[in-house]
C-alpha cells in the first residue's frame, strides 16, 4: 500500500478510536487491534503529528501513582473523520471502477 495513503488512514484510524471518549496510549493500540496492527512509536509519532494539526489535545492526568497522557478529539479532528468519509466514496467508485472487467471474467 501507498505509504501516503497508508498515513492518511492510520491518521483517521487514530481519530475514530478516539471520537467517543479521551483515551490513552495503550488503550487506542487495544481498541484498535481487532483492525489493525499498530505500535506503539507509530501510535505516537501519529498522536504528535495530529495534536500539531490541532485534531486532537493532550491533557496530563493522574493514574495509579503515574502520569498518564489522555488525548481528546477536537473540532478539526471530527471533522477530519467527516472529510473521510466523503473521499472514501470517491476511493469505493474507483475501485469498482479499476475491478469491473475482473467481476465479468
Amino acid at each position: 500500500m501507498d505509504a501516503q495513503l497508508k498515513r492518511g488512514l492510520l491518521d483517521v484510524c487514530v481519530l475514530a478510536a478516539i471520537k467517543s471518549e479521551d483515551s490513552y496510549g495503550y488503550k487506542i493500540i487495544k481498541d484498535m487491534k481487532p483492525y489493525l496492527e499498530l505500535s506503539e512509536s507509530t501510535l505516537y509519532t501519529i498522536l504528535k503529528r495530529l495534536e500539531a494539526a490541532n485534531m486532537l489535545t493532550v491533557r496530563t492526568a493522574e493514574h495509579d501513582g503515574r502520569l498518564r497522557k489522555y488525548y481528546r478529539i477536537t473540532e478539526a479532528g471530527v471533522g477530519r473523520i467527516e472529510e473521510f468519509k466523503k473521499e472514501w466514496k470517491e476511493v469505493i467508485s474507483i475501485y469498482q471502477f479499476v475491478t469491473k472487467e475482473e467481476d465479468h471474467e
